[in-house]
């Protein structure tokens, strides 16, 4: 049976499950990002520069910046349970970042309809905005989490 849902309620029905299953990517894993907030359309992470994360300038490469602003875009638009897959992003790089810098990334939903969702990304160290991310995500119809949409 196909019941119909709301996903803000699927969020907190079954939000330890979902962090559960957003927290088994492997890849974050080996960055070493830690997901420390998840709400309805929102993530937080965090994680530390490290020295086979810089690029030949000395400066944290651009693609560990994109991958923890990846890595909360993906946790925001999945937080609802229901299956969602980056069709877009862009990122503009805004400062450096050092070996040690602790990084902080938060996404935060702009809009949401049944097909298709749009993210804001901010990436800072301590003392400043680094990268910013703009993403789009496409809404599949299956959940991840309890039963099935109608």
């Amino acid at each position: 049976m196909k019941i119909k849902r709301d996903d803000t309620e699927v969020h907190y029905q079954y939000a330890e499950e979902i962090r559960e299953k957003l927290n088994q990517d492997t890849f974050a894993q080996w960055l070493g990002i830690e997901l420390t907030e998840m709400g309805p359309g929102s993530a937080e992470a965090e994680m530390t520069i490290t020295e086979n994360m810089l690029n030949a300038h000395g400066t944290a490469h651009g693609a560990v910046l994109f991958a923890i602003a990846d890595f909360v875009f993906a946790v925001a638009c999945n937080s609802y349970g229901k299956t969602s897959v980056g069709l877009s992003v862009n990122i503009g790089y805004l400062a450096a970042c050092q070996k040690g810098d602790k990084i902080t990334a938060k996404a935060s939903e702009i809009k949401r309809n049944h097909r298709t969702s749009w993210y804001e990304v901010t990436v800072e160290n301590s003392n400043e905005a680094v990268a910013h991310l703009s993403a789009l995500s496409y809404r599949k119809n299956d959940y991840f989490v309890g039963g099935e949409e109608e």
